[in-house]
């Protein structure tokens, strides 16, 4: 690939992160070529170990005192490279950058998260208010002329051959790490139809465990989680993007539980999206709380997943920053 100029990499932490690495990939940009801005954490600091990082400070949803040092950092930042293209999923970190690199002249992309299946996040409604900056979805249901369709983040994964049942052994749950939103319903459910499995891992992200009997960890390293996973007969999620993609490489078919704004879980209902659309596909199976059996734990456990070749993702990017 031609070297003359960099392509920025701007996103949030979890699924946001996990997706853009998968379109790095798709666009063939080689490593010596991508600058990443993003959150200091397990995963960043593994899946990004290779590549040149620009940690920002956290920032949560409508987290507007941590928002503005991102604003502030924008700009150094932007100056320190030579670049020719700036590409996000999302999210506060692609309020802060994109609309600025499209204003000093650098060739600006937004794709929508593939948790998005009705229509844009309100990332996205801010961002596609920005002239210069290109915007795409995941779904073709709801593309349009300020939209566009190139793909989606789920199209390398396929439904695998089925293995002969068996009763679960081992079995990891994990609801992410988000901050300020713990997700006890989750394991009010799970805690008791694996009280008989031999190995559990829970990964409990903000959620106090004690009450159910149970020991957990906040959060742990991505490879020990990823290793955890590979081992594990059945994983049980929530469903952030970011753990299905996980689980989804590892050829896992992964039981996916939404979390609900209604128990304020979450900022909105998008992770409904996101099961709804792996279950369609045959990669996942969606559940809630109030409807999850032993049963889903024995059938996800003989259910495969496939990874293949997925098609180049086309954003038209400046030739020079092109293979």
């Amino acid at each position: 690939m031609n070297t003359d100029g960099d392509v920025l990499f701007v996103c949030s932490g979890g699924g946001h992160l996990r997706q853009l690495a998968g379109f790095a990939d798709r666009l063939g940009i080689e490593k010596e070529q991508q600058v990443w801005v993003t959150f200091r954490n397990g995963l960043s600091e593994s899946l990004l170990a290779d590549r040149r990082v620009e940690y920002v400070p956290f920032t949560a949803p409508r987290d507007l005192r941590h928002f503005s040092q991102l604003v502030a950092r924008a700009p150094k930042i932007l100056k320190r490279y030579r670049l020719r293209a700036a590409i996000s999923t999302g999210s506060s970190p692609a309020v802060a950058f994109l609309p600025l690199a499209a204003m000093s002249g650098i060739s600006s992309h937004y794709i929508e998260s593939a948790a998005r299946a009705d229509g844009p996040s309100m990332t996205g409604k801010m961002i596609s208010r920005f002239p210069g900056i290109h915007t795409y979805c995941q779904y073709p249901a709801w593309a349009g002329r300020r939209w566009q369709y190139r793909g989606s983040t789920f199209d390398k994964y396929e439904p695998g051959d089925p293995i002969p049942e068996r009763v679960p052994r081992k079995v990891v749950v994990s609801v992410g790490t988000q901050e300020g939103y713990p997700f006890p319903r989750l394991f009010r459910a799970v805690a008791p139809l694996l009280s008989q499995v031999d190995d559990v891992l829970y990964q409990t992200g903000d959620t106090d465990v004690s009450e159910f009997g149970i020991t957990g960890r906040a959060s742990l390293p991505y490879s020990e989680l990823k290793d955890a996973m590979k081992d594990a007969d059945v994983v049980i999620s929530h469903a952030g993007v970011g753990g299905a993609v996980t689980a989804l490489e590892l050829g896992k078919h992964p039981i996916l539980i939404p979390r609900e704004v209604a128990h304020r879980e979450h900022v909105d209902d998008h992770q409904f999206q996101v099961a709804r659309e792996l279950d369609r596909r045959g990669l996942a199976t969606m559940r809630t709380p109030a409807n999850l059996t032993f049963g889903d734990l024995v059938n996800a456990g003989r259910q495969t997943v496939r990874t293949t070749t997925a098609p180049h993702f086309d954003l038209a990017l400046p030739e020079r920053v092109r293979q």
